[in-house]
């Protein structure tokens, strides 16, 4: 690979020059282009970017990977274009300039981010022709992993697995120190230029899993391993594939994740994982867990083994090939042998220590939820931590509040007396929701951080005239069940 990096600078003054941003891209192309272009569709793009102007010439070369006519490229990208294509970002003929890898406008909350990557494939109903060590760009899975991510201030901070270094990027706006880890040496040169390109400090290191980290601690981890379930035949796509049979590459990490966290530290993975004939998938994945860390596991859909299949083979370009079929036969049949019966998609978040209380949440949660889920997944470990260790008699001298997005819906007749049935639901974060008999719901309504919980059960009792330890008894363990799933919070001491 290229290791020209001082052009990163100038690449960004230019690319900041010509305006190239993400808003401003989309605002250029319009709506109808930019959703055409997330189809993979470059014609509506086409007709919206013929004024020759800097930003339009970009969204050409880079975007919809068209050349464009030499002079125009010097314009964009003044000086650069003999470097670039010494780079291997750009290839030029006689007249005309076309790009080899992509450099995309990317957008955090608060920041303005370019990333290099290899060329999106299959434009325009083109063939998809991919390599061994292709590396992929801005994708659902990178997208996925960046709203997963809580977005704390730590100190350390671990990509596994970077490819292009898009959560590295992420990572740097909060971490003091970044370490990013690949074995694509393709991959790690992209992430190195990426990080100059975008003005961070990353830590880049050749090496599998955590090797290159071994003896390290972080205070956070996320990576978005090669999780694609398949047969290892040594024939792999290293972006998706790990060349280890089966889902045993995520379950390495779980179970080995925990050894380089430091106390108190998160590992975050994005992953697929096998739902094995005759075994419930939290039960299996409960076992890869350690007693001392707390975990919350969703599972956000599942496939069946076909499905899954066809949607790796077109992912490589093998769909409509001449070997199509025995591919998709011999993968099916390795299914079929190891008992896979489907595959569960999802977030595993795994936390060291803290006094961690093992508690393993394993969740099938596929409705909308909000994003970015990062928070969501931290406020879950803050419920877990004010309930480590609080005794019955302690929660009900602590007093709770009802977040501010929980809304009471309710069922029945119109006109009836009594609704059918009471529904809390929550509007944010995982939007929760759960039905509700009178007094949880009475109960709820009167949390507002002035009253403890036995105060509230003594009110309740005299309102409903029942008898006081009986209401404690059947309502405490709800109170519990409210706080960890995010109904109540719990009032800290000032």
């Amino acid at each position: 690979m290229p290791h020209d990096l001082d052009l990163a600078a100038p690449l960004r003054e230019a690319l900041l020059a010509a305006d190239f941003t993400y808003d401003r891209v989309a605002e250029a192309i319009g709506e109808d282009a930019h959703r055409a272009l997330g189809r993979n569709e470059t014609l509506p793009a086409l007709r919206r970017t013929s004024s020759g102007s800097a930003l339009d010439t970009l969204v050409r070369l880079f975007l919809l990977q068209t050349p464009v006519a030499r002079d125009e490229a010097e314009r964009a990208l003044p000086g650069l274009v003999d470097r670039l294509c010494n780079a291997g970002l750009l290839e030029q003929s006689v007249g005309e300039v076309a790009a080899r890898m992509d450099c995309r406008p990317y957008a955090t909350e608060d920041r303005d981010l370019w990333i290099v990557s290899d060329l999106t494939p299959g434009l325009d109903g083109a063939p998809v022709a991919v390599g061994p060590d292709h590396v992929l760009g801005i994708s659902s899975a990178s997208t996925s992993l960046a709203q997963l991510t809580m977005r704390e201030p730590v100190g350390r901070a671990l990509d596994l697995g970077t490819g292009c270094g898009v959560q590295a990027l992420h990572l740097a706006a909060h971490a003091g120190h970044v370490v990013a880890t690949d074995v694509n040496a393709r991959a790690l040169w992209m992430t190195r230029l990426n990080a100059a390109l975008n003005d961070v400090s990353v830590d880049v290191r050749d090496g599998s899993f955590f090797e290159p980290v071994a003896g390290e601690q972080f205070d956070l981890i996320a990576t978005n391993p090669p999780f694609v379930i398949s047969p290892a035949t040594g024939e792999r796509l290293v972006y998706r594939d790990s060349g280890l049979p089966g889902d045993r590459v995520v379950e390495h990490i779980v179970r080995t994740g925990p050894d380089h966290l430091t106390d108190g530290g998160w590992l975050q993975v994005l992953a697929n994982w096998s739902i094995v004939d005759g075994r419930p998938w939290d039960e299996r994945l409960g076992s890869w867990l350690r007693a001392d860390c707390d975990a919350l596991v969703v599972q956000r859909e599942t496939l069946d083994p076909a499905s899954y299949v066809e949607l790796w083979l077109k992912d490589s370009g093998h769909h409509g090939g001449p070997d199509y079929a025995r591919r998709y036969d011999t993968w099916l049949s390795w299914l079929e042998e190891t008992g896979i019966e489907g595959i569960g998609f999802g977030w595993i978040n795994v936390r060291l220590g803290a006094g961690a209380s093992g508690r393993h949440e394993l969740l099938e949660w596929r409705y909308d939820v909000e994003q970015p889920i990062g928070p969501a997944i931290h406020d879950w470990g803050t419920a877990v931590d004010d309930l480590r260790d609080l005794s019955d008699e302690a929660l009900m001298g602590t007093s709770l509040r009802a977040r501010e997005d929980v809304q009471q819906e309710t069922v029945g007749r119109p006109g009836a007396e009594d609704p059918e049935a009471i529904v809390l639901r929550q509007q944010r974060g995982f939007r929760r929701a759960r039905t509700a008999d009178t007094v949880e719901a009475a109960f709820l309504g009167a949390c507002d951080g002035d009253l403890a919980v036995g105060q509230l059960f003594g009110a309740l009792a005299q309102l409903t005239d029942t008898d006081a330890d009986k209401l404690r008894s059947t309502y405490l363990p709800v109170v519990r069940e409210l706080v960890g799933e995010g109904f109540l919070e719990v009032i800290r001491p000032a």
